[in-house]
């Protein structure tokens, strides 16, 4: 089992920078890949970004590819969603999740509760 919980999220103006955090609980953290999805209002939830268990292999929806930066410290037990140059579209639900590496929310059984990131024009 992991619990996850995420943390960083705001209200930033467009082009401004945010970082959340994931924060897992549970010995088997470093098994896991790790994910970030979101979910705006009406739409439904959406891969941003994925980190193999290691560290060594991310990926990234082609919408943040050179702005967004996945990455973990498996000491830490802890995920990052590192955002630049934020647009108003990127204004979602963040969710990171705990799984298989994929850009398919059901190839992650665990899930954290969200954090809201509101990005203004």
């Amino acid at each position: 089992q992991v619990q996850l919980v995420e943390s960083g999220g705001g209200l930033m103006q467009a082009g401004g920078s945010l970082r959340l955090s994931c924060a897992a609980s549970g010995r088997t953290f470093s098994r896991y890949s790790m994910g970030w999805f979101r979910q705006a209002p009406g739409k439904e939830r959406i891969f941003v970004a994925a980190i193999t268990w290691s560290g060594s292999s991310t990926y990234y929806a082609d919408s943040v590819k050179g702005r967004f930066t996945i990455s973990r410290e498996n000491d830490k037990n802890t995920i990052y969603l590192q955002m630049k140059s934020l647009r108003p579209e990127d204004t979602a639900v963040y969710y990171c999740a705990a799984g298989n590496v994929a850009a398919v929310a059901s190839e992650y059984p665990y899930w954290g509760q969200g954090t809201q990131v509101t990005v203004s024009s």
